[in-house]
């Protein structure tokens, strides 16, 4: 994946091993981390509670409680998150479906959320990834943000078709880093909402959720188009009138 994406061997580090229940320790010197971008992989499954030793484990202890065992994405984000410096960003393309189930994973996202590290989540278009052509998000966090909002954008709109697949071009990457940075309401685009308000919802962080998306269909004036229904009807008798007159005649 690196060699695609054109970085020189001499700019990675890859060990082999499980990052949830056995991470390596080779960049254990260099932690904590200002910046981690991730793309773990989706709903894969894990030991979970199956593993007595990872309740107790540092990364995951603080939520109170395991990522289920079919579907470890959240674990992924409590791990990044415990390599994250204080005053760091950590950016991570996530499955939709954390972002509102229930259980334990609306009790790890409570624990993100009432801890003000979730600083925003942005809906992508699908088919952007190679492999899925399911839409995805982006899940930010943030461990020196305090003001209590979590900003929802929905960017499914920022994509250009190339082929079979989407693709985001440098003006889509530009127009949500400005949504993103301006932090404000946007109709149809970004909502600002306060932590009270997630509490209230559940803690979903589903962006649909929060922006309210553009009603496109034509709209239809009722009163216009019943004034038209009438005058047609009564065309129409005036037509079958004369045709019934001229039926008699013959």
């Amino acid at each position: 994946n690196m060699f695609r994406h054109g970085i020189d061997f001499d700019k990675f580090d890859i060990a082999l091993g499980d990052t949830l229940t056995e991470p390596a320790e080779r960049h254990a010197d260099e932690e904590p981390f200002q910046v981690i971008a991730a793309n773990p992989p989706m709903s894969i499954e894990w030991e979970g509670k199956d593993n007595s030793l990872l309740a107790d484990d540092y990364r995951y202890r603080p939520a109170g409680v395991l990522a289920p065992k079919k579907n470890a994405d959240l674990a992924f984000v409590m791990h990044s998150l415990s390599w994250l410096a204080n005053d760091g960003v950590c950016a991570m393309v996530v499955f939709p479906g954390i972002l509102y189930r229930g259980r334990d994973e609306e009790r790890i996202r409570k624990y993100l959320v009432d801890n003000d590290f979730v600083d925003a989540v942005i809906h992508l278009q699908g088919n952007l990834f190679f492999g899925t052509p399911i839409a995805v998000d982006i899940l930010v966090m943030r461990r020196s943000k305090r003001d209590g909002k979590v900003l929802f954008i929905d960017a499914s709109g920022e994509f250009v078709k190339e082929g079979a697949t989407n693709k985001l071009t440098e003006e889509n990457i530009q127009n949500i880093l400005a949504l993103y940075r301006d932090r404000v309401d946007v109709p149809h685009r970004a909502a600002l909402v306060e932590r009270a308000a997630i509490e209230e919802a559940k803690y979903r962080l589903s962006v649909s959720a929060w922006v309210e998306p553009e009603d496109t269909r034509e709209k239809v004036d009722i009163k216009a188009l019943n004034a038209e229904i009438a005058a047609i009807v009564e065309r129409e008798n005036e037509l079958r009138a004369k045709v019934d007159a001229i039926v008699a005649q013959l």
